[in-house]
């Protein structure tokens, strides 16, 4: 009799975890996060219309490489939906040596966000999520000139008069961002995921700065931090689709 209420017990108990099983997990489930590698491909032209007219180097048109993370949970009380967050950040530059004088131009992309993403119902056993993030970006031009070694008195020196080979100038510019994306998370294991995705992202609003946060008008309107991208990474955590 001892025998038999304990086997009536564990199926008991095994018929209610699976059923609660079943409810639990009728859509996608979990969430984790982990590292982005990305790869932004923005609009240089309008910088290298005046790198070229200089005869400097011009920035590459292809894009590159932004490092970052990210995150996401299922919320549960929408079916197939998630919210989470990301950030990036990255840089290219190209730079030359002619007659001693060192010059060097750097183009910088940053952000990040809120995400949201609707899960489709009718892909099973792996992610195809579609949404969008919604946050702020950060866009910057540095541009150095060197002749070589500076000591401590010329530092000074130069401020005073402005007479010198060597110089640096930023432009700045800080904006809203909506970009629409699309993700495929792919279940290595059930606590590790590879996800691959792409969008493009929007800029609005903003005003550039130069050096130490001076306006600067005349900008051209393309030079704006629009972007397409991809992104790909590993999120650890814990995920059922």
């Amino acid at each position: 009799m001892k025998n038999f209420i304990v086997i009536s017990l564990v199926i008991s108990l095994s018929t209610v975890l699976n059923s609660q099983s079943k409810q639990y997990f009728d859509s996608p489930f979990g969430g984790g996060g982990g590292y982005l590698a990305g790869w932004y491909v923005p609009n240089v032209d309008p910088i290298n219309v005046q790198l070229k007219s200089l005869g400097l180097p011009e920035l590459s048109t292809s894009g590159f490489y932004t490092s970052g993370g990210g995150g996401f949970i299922y919320i549960g009380l929408i079916k197939n939906l998630r919210l989470g967050g990301m950030g990036y950040s990255g840089s290219m530059s190209e730079s030359s040596v002619s007659n001693g004088v060192d010059r060097e131009s750097m183009y910088s992309l940053g952000g990040g966000g809120l995400t949201i993403e609707y899960t489709l119902p009718f892909v099973k056993n792996f992610g195809v999520s579609v949404g969008a993030i919604v946050g702020g970006g950060n866009l910057t031009v540095d541009l150095f000139r060197n002749s070589g070694s500076t000591n401590w008195d010329d530092v000074w020196q130069n401020l005073e008069d402005g007479n010198s080979a060597n110089s640096y100038k930023k432009i700045n510019k800080t904006f809203w961002t909506f970009t629409p994306t699309i993700n495929v998370d792919i279940p290595l294991y059930r606590f590790v995921l590879l996800r691959i995705g792409a969008g493009y992202q929007i800029a609005a609003g903003g005003e550039w700065k130069v050096n130490n946060d001076q306006s600067i008008t005349s900008v051209p309107s393309d030079l704006n931090g629009n972007s397409f991208f991809i992104h790909t990474g590993i999120y650890f955590g814990f995920f059922s689709f």
